[in-house]
């Protein structure tokens, strides 16, 4: 059906020629900029997008940032706004083809053409890095192929605008661009330009492959896999890949983002030097048409058809094949005749002699490294593994072995020791068993036998410990005992009824029991002995509960009376009868036998058996 906005002028300004494309988010037509008379493509947003105020001022904003980053592998932004009810960015016009299209139509890459291809697309990262930029959508749809050879990124800042708005539309991102979200994007929606890296390492995979890492039913399927499982490494899914090409996107796609490349320039690095290694790029064929990926800084990529004459409509990044195969035999011709010029140089050094590889096996990196560079040959990690024999940080084996031949200037691949696998038991005490189960299984440990156990610190169902003990590190595999807690310990409270105070108390604790003490006077119980605890001897009884002590102070004491004046016997008699031992001091003569003084004073309390001096006159 004929598209309504062919023929429009937008928001005053921008002449709407030609449909080029249509995708879950926008609308890419042709379009002629009025006022600077000019060719563009105009990127108009669907109308749910422009209908989301959320989504519009965020696009505003990533729109202008975008506008201000100017780069040869960076598709310009021009302008951006919104009028008619349509929300549009107007960007450079690249006439050629997407990368999806050249391996939609040539099937695998070698792997010289893939780098050829992934070299300006990490320049361009890297200048949008520099600048403050994540891509965070990088994908063979955003990658462009232009006719005159040029390669570059598009769509800075879109994925952003569309992932933080509120609408539906961000479902169909996900969907669209799953095969290519690190896991931390998965995880956490984060991303920060490691993110670019691990979609660039990605990228590469599936040049050099024809498939993405991770496959399944469902875009949350695919997510599952860029979070539990790694990258392989591309020559287990197509033979002939050299280990430097496997090399680089392992480093790329590791899914601890501490691990990848750090920075854009790095495996921009890397990939020149593997480039360097390897063969010129040949010739693309398609049918009987035979198009060329150029080496050259000049003229990276040569793809598709030759650039448009300004006077006609630029050409879609779409099927095009008839002009195409018209044009074809003279395109071949120069374009071969320019491949032999610019990669005479690579071939040259591709087809060189080979010299015998150095024997790096049980060598730390740098000491392999050294070795290596001693024969001008470089070393590159291909996969770390975990080894019970070679320690971490060693080689446990090179590709090619020691002894063969790698070609002058060439790389030597080499998988490193990670040292002995190890796991540390999780702290899954107070977890219940179910969650206890998970956190041990999910750490590589087997569940081994569980035990009920009374504990006074954990609540009865959860975890109170592990055997071996939480923290410890061991093997995978290793089988983890738990122990459960039943609750604290029931408890009969003992009859100590006359037992001294000190004893009783350790008695008490060493049950588990928490003991507070009262004293109080006691006719019938001496001093500093239990009269009773509380609750009573005999009940039950959970550990951890507090007990009252109740133990003796003594008879209660006794105060002095007044014996002034009494009778010698009389005196005697009431102390006696209180309790008191009466001293009587008398002289040879006491004419009238009563007391004139006492001591202690009248008044004083005294404890029972305490002795009362009575003078006698």
């Amino acid at each position: 059906m004929p598209d309504p906005l062919v023929g429009q002028t937008i928001d005053g300004r921008y002449l709407i020629r030609a449909r080029l494309a249509r995708g879950g988010m926008a609308t890419v037509y042709e379009a002629v900029d009025l006022r600077l008379d000019r060719v563009i493509a105009l990127k108009v947003m669907h109308r749910h997008l422009a209908e989301d105020p959320d989504f519009v001022a965020r696009f505003e904003r990533e729109a202008k940032a975008a506008a201000r980053l100017s780069h040869p592998h960076v598709v310009a932004v021009y302008d951006q706004g919104h009028g008619d009810g349509r929300v549009y960015l107007a960007m450079e016009m690249v006439p050629g083809r997407t990368l999806r299209d050249v391996m939609r139509d040539f099937g695998p890459l070698t792997p010289e053409q893939a780098l050829v291809i992934l070299e300006p697309v990490l320049e361009g990262l890297a200048a949008a890095h520099a600048a403050g930029f994540v891509h965070r959508d990088i994908k063979p749809e955003n990658v462009l192929l232009a006719d005159d050879g040029r390669v570059k990124v598009a769509d800075f800042g879109l994925a952003r605008a569309v992932s933080t708005s509120n609408t539906s539309a961000t479902q169909g991102l996900i969907m669209g661009t799953v095969a290519y979200l690190s896991p931390e994007q998965v995880e956490r929606g984060e991303a920060d330009q490691r993110s670019d890296l691990y979609a660039a390492g990605i990228l590469l995979f599936e040049m050099v492959t024809g498939q993405v890492p991770h496959a399944g039913d469902s875009p949350l399927s695919v997510a599952y896999a860029h979070v539990n499982n790694d990258v392989p490494a591309p020559s287990t899914i197509r033979s002939g890949i050299p280990p430097e090409i496997d090399a680089l996107v392992v480093r790329a796609t590791r899914r601890d983002a501490n691990l990848r490349y750090q920075h854009a320039a790095d495996f921009l690095a890397d990939a020149k030097r593997v480039r360097l290694s390897l063969p010129p790029p040949r010739p693309f064929v398609e049918a009987h048409d035979t198009l060329v990926v150029d080496a050259s800084a000049a003229a990276r990529l040569l793809a598709g058809r030759p650039a448009a004459p300004k006077s006609a409509p630029a050409s879609p990044p779409v099927d095009a094949k008839g002009s195409q195969r018209r044009k074809a035999p003279w395109i071949a011709l120069v374009i071969v005749l320019a491949v032999l010029g610019a990669g005479i140089g690579g071939w040259l050094l591709a087809t060189g002699k080979t010299v015998p590889t150095p024997n790096i096996v049980g060598q730390t990196t740098a000491a392999a490294t050294e070795t290596l560079s001693k024969s001008g040959l470089t070393l590159v990690i291909t996969e770390e593994q975990f080894s019970e024999d070679v320690p971490a940080d060693q080689i446990i084996s090179s590709d090619p072995q020691a002894g063969g031949g790698t070609r002058e200037a060439g790389a030597v691949g080499a998988i490193i020791s990670k040292g002995p696998e190890r796991y540390v038991i999780p702290d899954v005490q107070g977890l219940t068993v179910v969650e206890a189960t998970a956190a041990l299984t999910g750490a590589n440990l087997v569940i081994g036998a569980t035990t009920q156990v009374f504990a006074d610190q954990v609540p009865a169902a959860a975890v109170v410990g592990t055997n071996p003990t939480i923290g410890s590190e061991v093997k995978p595999g290793t089988s983890v005992d738990i122990s459960v807690s039943k609750g604290p310990k029931p408890v009969p409270i003992p009859d100590l009824a006359g037992k001294k105070a000190t004893a009783a108390t350790s008695t008490l604790t060493d049950l588990g029991l928490t003991v507070t003490v009262k004293e109080k006077f006691a006719e019938q119980v001496a001093e500093g002995l239990v009269i009773a605890v509380r609750p009573g001897a005999g009940t039950i009884v959970n550990s951890g509960t507090e007990v009252e002590l109740i133990t003796s102070k003594g008879p209660p004491p006794v105060e002095v009376p007044n014996l002034i004046d009494l009778p010698k016997a009389k005196a005697i008699s009431v102390l006696k009868g209180l309790g008191l031992k009466p001293k009587v001091l008398e002289a040879a003569a006491t004419p009238l036998n009563r007391v004139y003084s006492q001591d202690p004073p009248a008044g004083t309390m005294l404890p029972k058996g305490s002795s009362v001096i009575i003078r006698i006159i």
